[in-house]
């Protein structure tokens, strides 16, 4: 009688998870394998098999060398800042503080904002006759180019670390209620300082919660791209010239063979980081147990 209904429930699941595994089939897995075949092409149409010829070219090209250069410089600086930052405001706001309910719903905003007509304002503020020009100027200081200087790449930051910080709080302040308010509580009957509660209890039970963050974190550092066009258009420059620029520039050129490369490289490359971080996660996670 229980497999009958097991085997019922199972019917009704694949019924119901059909549409989402046929659309994923059809709009990005079927979509990428055509890619990854035209990248070991020498052209789209009745093209003939060339190795890694289009992965050696593209690797030579300076332009790819300088988008993957400004991707790893701007995931490795401003993920672990914004999630930092993330964390000291979820450790602020988990405490009985005045306003924080409030100070939650500020942080998550960015999240149910569009984008588009956000990013209008941040382009007033970094505009040479913007708003933070205008505060310069009245400082005595000479006015800066933002976006057309080595500041755009801490600009882009900002705005990275504005539109991300609201989901990693959500996370970090799901993961510190979950941890068992005895643990504390024993620390302090054994006079243990906070520092070594933060450090002892509560980093230790965050593990697995600091690991998914930092997972999200560098998935949605690669596609900072729309952030990037919106604010810069579409010549930005060179300090923030991500990888898909590059491709973008690639699909306008119609150069296939670059961009389906590129795309592969990219892909593989953030396969190799989930697959570390799971790795360590299960390992993080067996010396928790």
């Amino acid at each position: 009688m229980l497999r009958k209904i097991m085997r019922r429930h199972s019917v009704v699941a694949i019924w119901f998870l059909a549409p989402s595994a046929f659309g994923f089939l059809v709009f990005y897995l079927i979509p990428f394998a055509m890619g990854v075949w035209y990248s070991f092409m020498d052209r789209p149409n009745d093209g003939s098999f060339v190795g890694f010829a289009n992965y050696k070219e593209l690797l030579a090209s300076d332009s790819f060398r300088k988008a993957a250069k400004n991707t790893f410089l701007f995931t490795s600086v401003s993920v672990p800042i914004t999630i930092a930052i993330s964390l000291l405001l979820a450790l602020l706001l988990n405490q009985s503080i005045y306003f924080r309910n409030w100070l939650r719903t500020a942080y998550v905003l960015p999240l149910v904002v569009p984008v588009a007509s956000v990013v209008l304002i941040w382009q007033v503020l970094f505009d040479w006759n913007g708003a933070v020009n205008s505060w310069l100027h009245e400082f005595n200081l000479s006015r800066i180019d933002w976006m057309k200087s080595e500041w755009a790449r801490g600009v882009l930051s900002v705005v990275y670390a504005w539109k991300n910080m609201g989901y990693n709080l959500i996370l970090f302040l799901a993961g510190l209620q979950n941890i068992p308010k005895d643990y504390y509580e024993t620390a302090d009957l054994e006079g243990a300082s906070s520092f070594h509660k933060l450090i002892r209890i509560t980093l230790v039970y965050l593990t697995p919660t600091l690991f998914f963050v930092v997972l999200m974190g560098l998935i949605s550092s690669f596609r900072i791209f729309r952030e990037t066009y919106l604010i810069a258009g579409d010549y930005p420059h060179d300090s923030i010239y991500m990888l898909q620029h590059y491709m973008n520039n690639m699909f306008l050129a119609l150069d296939i063979q670059k961009l389906t490369s590129a795309a592969s490289v990219m892909v593989v490359c953030l396969l190799v980081l989930v697959s570390g971080m799971f790795a360590l996660e299960r390992r993080f996670t067996k010396d928790l147990d």
